[in-house]
């Protein structure tokens, strides 16, 4: 069974009566997730696309007690308080697709998530895909493909374009995790890739990496320490941004001359990762892995 998400989640949206929420609720149903039901504080009662709205998570886990995943559209101010209330009703995975959320939040939030045995996704996270299965992102469905490649990244965008490129190819994804831009996240590319290790559904995983923080470099050292027996490729974003520039993500900037390209590059090298150049020679280099 695909990690994650799959034919068995039950959803609930967090924020689902505001424009992103609403939006992406609309998408994931055409989809085929089953979400059951969606919360926004003060507007209980109501319907948003034919799913009822309830003031609380814990109305909405009493009324569907087989919600088993939270997807968080709450405004970066709230959303500590939204992932907390997820967390003590004992949801099970929370997908956290709020951006700009403080780092002493997030950082509260996910340790207090380890201590509850949740498990969070983001922030900043485009989300969660088991093609044909479910959808719990905001990502575009039409581009995953279904397959036995893993994929985790960083980049919402590169994570829409590695996944085309390799369903183009004919292999296609089991499923995607974006494990979020900004500096702090629940799952990282080690913990991802032990859900992989296991999973059946998958024969080899691609990981999406980009400057800043050292999250590369200790998957790297996992790989190294544990030999990973699935074949592994990876491809970093920003080998030619200027050191103390923020590129686009809170969590991409190099500092004091470490998080570059260069050294991500060396470190997956040095464990045995085969580092693809292009978005484009990632299939080739898969095909040749699995032969």
């Amino acid at each position: 069974m695909p990690i994650l998400v799959n034919e068995d989640t039950r959803l609930l949206v967090q924020g689902i009566t505001g424009r992103e929420g609403s939006f992406h609720t609309k998408l994931m149903l055409d989809y085929g997730t089953k979400i059951l039901a969606g919360v926004t504080p003060g507007k209980g009662g109501q319907k948003v696309h034919g799913i009822p709205v309830y003031d609380s998570v814990d109305e909405a886990i009493e009324k569907h007690p087989e919600i088993n995943t939270s997807i968080v559209f709450v405004p970066a101010k709230f959303a500590y308080d939204a992932v907390l209330e997820a967390v003590n009703c004992g949801i099970e995975l929370i997908v956290v697709i709020t951006e700009h959320i403080p780092v002493h939040d997030s950082l509260k939030f996910i340790r207090y998530a380890k201590y509850r045995r949740s498990l969070i996704v983001g922030p900043n996270t485009p989300g969660v895909i088991s093609p044909g299965l479910s959808k719990v992102g905001i990502m575009p469905g039409k581009v995953f493909k279904r397959g036995k490649i893993g994929l985790v990244s960083r980049s919402g965008t590169l994570t829409y374009e590695v996944a085309n490129e390799i369903s183009k190819s004919g292999l296609g994804i089991s499923t995607s995790v974006g494990i979020g831009g900004d500096p702090v996240n629940g799952l990282d590319f080690i913990e991802t890739a032990k859900f992989f290790l296991e999973d059946e559904n998958t024969d080899a995983l691609v990981i999406v990496g980009e400057i800043g923080g050292d999250a590369e470099e200790r998957f790297a050292s996992f790989i190294e320490k544990t030999g990973f027996e699935k074949p592994v490729v990876a491809y970093i974003t920003g080998r030619t941004a200027p050191p103390g520039k923020r590129m686009g993500h809170a969590g991409a900037i190099i500092s004091m001359g470490t998080g570059d390209a260069k050294s991500k590059i060396e470190a997956l090298n040095n464990a045995g990762i085969q580092v693809a150049e292009t978005v484009s020679s990632i299939p080739k280099i898969l095909f040749n892995l699995l032969k």
